[in-house]
C-alpha cells in the first residue's frame, strides 16, 4: 500500500494511535542507523503501509496508525481494544528482524524496540528472526493463577539470601512453567520487565492513578520472587516465570507504551509493605471478570481510578489499611544513586562530574548526543545534552537531571560500558 492510500486510510479512520521503533543492536548497544522499517496490518501483511528509515540514534519518526475505538478498552468483553501491526527491520551487516503482532492503542504512544544480531555473530546465512506478540492478557484466554499467601516463610535462622530489599538490575525469565524444560530463559534489565509485564497485564488507556497502582502491584510481586529467592531455593536456575497460572505475563520482544514507560521510571524502586514485615509483599491480582481472586482486580482498579481514586487508595481497596509504600535505598548496576536532588543549570561538584562523564560515553554509541566538558559544573552545554538524551530514551524533554532521568542515564552507561569490555 502507498504512503498516499494510508494517507487517505488515516483520513477515513477516526482513531489512531502513535508508533516509534527503536533498533540497536544486541551485541555492543549500539543504535543500528539507516535501518528499513516496514510497517504492515497484521490482516493484511503484504501491504506496506509505511516504510521509514532510523536515524542515528536508531529510531523511526513517530508515525500515526488507525485504532479502535478507545471505548473498547474501558470495559471487558468488547471487540479487541488495540490494532496489531506487522514490523519488519532490515539493515545492512545485521539479521533481519520480524515482529508479529505489535499493539497499537487509540491515543497512546507504542514502542517498538528491536533488537538485531550482526552477521558476524549470527552468521552470513541466519534466517529472519521472528518475534510473535500473542493477544493481550485481557482479550486472550490464559491460565488463572494459582493462589499464593502474601508472605512467604523466612528460615528459623534468619539466614536468608538478602537482609534488605535490592532492586536487581537484572530478571531471569523462564517464558514458560517452572518445569517447562524447553522454555528458554530470557535476562531481562529489572525496569524492562516491569514495562513489558505492565504492557501487557493492563491497558495503557486507563487512568493513571490504575496504571500507577496496577505497577505497584507488579512490582511488589517481583521483588518478593526476588527477595524469597522463591525459585531458585526451589533449584530453578531463574527469577520468575512467564506463565500466568504461576506469576505474571512477560511477552518477549513486545512493545511497551510511553506513559507506562515514564511511571516506571519514576517509581520503580518502590514495593508494597505491611508494617512488621520485611519482605516485599506478594501481590496477588486478577482481570477481576472473567476471574475473581483475593487481592486487586484489574478492571476493578480501572473503575476506582474513573471514580478519582488514588492508586493508594485502590491499593488499600483491595489490600487493606494497613499496606503501604515502601522504598528500596539498594539498587544494583549503577555507578552512584541519585543525589536526593534535580541537578540543573548552575549545580556543580561530583555528582555533576559523574553525571559529565557518563553523557560523555553514552555518546560515543549515541553521537546526537553532545560531548561536555567534564568540569563538574553543569553549564547551558550539560542542559543541551541532558535534553538530547531525555528525547532519545523517553524521558520529559527538560534539561534537568530529576531521579527517572538519573537512573535512566546510570542505566544506559552501564550497558555501553559492559558492552565494550573484553570478552562481552
Amino acid at each position: 500500500m502507498s504512503k498516499s492510500i494510508h494517507a487517505a486510510q488515516l483520513a477515513d479512520t477516526l482513531y489512531t494511535g502513535t508508533l516509534q521503533v527503536n533498533a540497536v543492536s544486541s551485541v555492543g548497544f549500539f543504535p543500528v542507523s539507516g535501518a528499513t522499517v516496514t510497517v504492515s496490518a497484521a490482516e493484511t501483511p503484504d501491504s506496506v503501509l509505511e516504510q521509514l528509515t532510523t536515524d542515528g540514534s536508531g529510531q523511526t519518526q513517530p508515525i500515526q496508525l488507525p485504532a479502535p475505538d478507545p471505548a473498547y478498552s474501558q470495559e471487558p468483553g468488547q471487540p479487541k481494544p488495540y490494532s496489531a501491526y506487522i514490523i519488519e527491520v532490515t539493515a545492512p551487516g545485521y539479521e533481519p528482524v520480524r515482529v508479529f503482532g505489535t499493539e497499537i492503542l487509540p491515543g497512546e504512544k507504542s514502542l517498538q524496540s528491536v533488537f538485531m544480531k550482526p552477521l558476524e555473530t549470527a552468521g552470513e546465512n541466519a534466517p529472519e528472526e521472528e518475534i510473535s506478540i500473542p493477544d493481550h492478557t485481557l482479550y486472550g484466554e490464559y491460565p488463572a493463577r494459582i493462589p499464593e499467601a502474601e508472605q512467604k516463610p523466612e528460615p528459623e535462622s534468619g539466614e536468608i539470601v538478602l537482609s534488605r530489599v535490592v532492586i536487581p538490575e537484572y530478571i531471569v525469565v523462564h517464558d514458560g512453567a517452572p518445569d517447562d524444560v524447553d522454555a528458554p530463559d530470557y535476562y531481562v534489565r529489572y525496569r524492562d520487565y516491569i514495562k513489558n509485564v505492565a504492557s501487557s497485564e493492563i491497558y495503557a488507556t486507563w487512568p493513571e492513578s490504575t496504571i500507577y497502582a496496577n505497577i505497584l502491584v507488579i512490582q511488589s510481586f517481583t521483588l518478593n520472587r526476588v527477595y524469597t529467592e522463591w525459585y531458585r531455593a526451589k533449584g530453578y536456575p531463574f527469577t520468575i516465570t512467564s506463565s500466568t497460572a504461576y506469576d505474571q505475563k512477560f511477552i518477549y520482544g513486545r512493545n511497551t507504551y510511553s506513559n507506562i514507560d515514564r511511571l516506571v521510571d519514576s517509581i520503580f524502586a518502590n514495593y508494597l509493605s505491611r508494617p512488621g514485615v520485611r519482605q516485599p509483599i506478594f501481590t496477588g491480582y486478577c482481570d477481576g471478570n472473567r476471574v475473581s481472586c483475593q487481592g486487586l482486580s484489574q478492571w476493578g482498579s480501572k473503575y476506582l481510578g474513573d471514580q478519582g481514586y488514588s492508586a493508594i487508595e485502590i491499593i488499600r481497596y483491595y489490600y487493606g489499611n494497613d499496606m503501604f509504600i515502601n522504598s528500596a535505598s539498594a539498587i544494583s548496576g549503577v555507578p552512584s544513586s541519585w543525589p536526593g536532588y534535580d541537578l540543573s543549570a548552575g549545580a556543580s561538584g561530583t555528582k555533576v562530574r559523574q553525571l559529565q562523564e557518563q553523557l560523555n560515553r553514552i555518546a560515543q554509541n549515541y553521537p546526537a548526543i553532545p560531548r561536555v566538558t567534564a568540569d563538574g559544573i553543569y553549564g547551558s552545554r550539560t542542559a543541551e545534552s541532558v535534553r538530547a538524551f531525555q528525547r532519545i530514551f523517553n524521558l520529559p524533554v527538560s534539561g534537568t537531571v530529576d531521579y527517572p532521568t538519573w537512573y535512566q542515564i546510570s542505566g544506559i552507561y552501564v550497558a555501553v560500558s559492559r558492552a565494550s569490555e573484553p570478552g562481552t
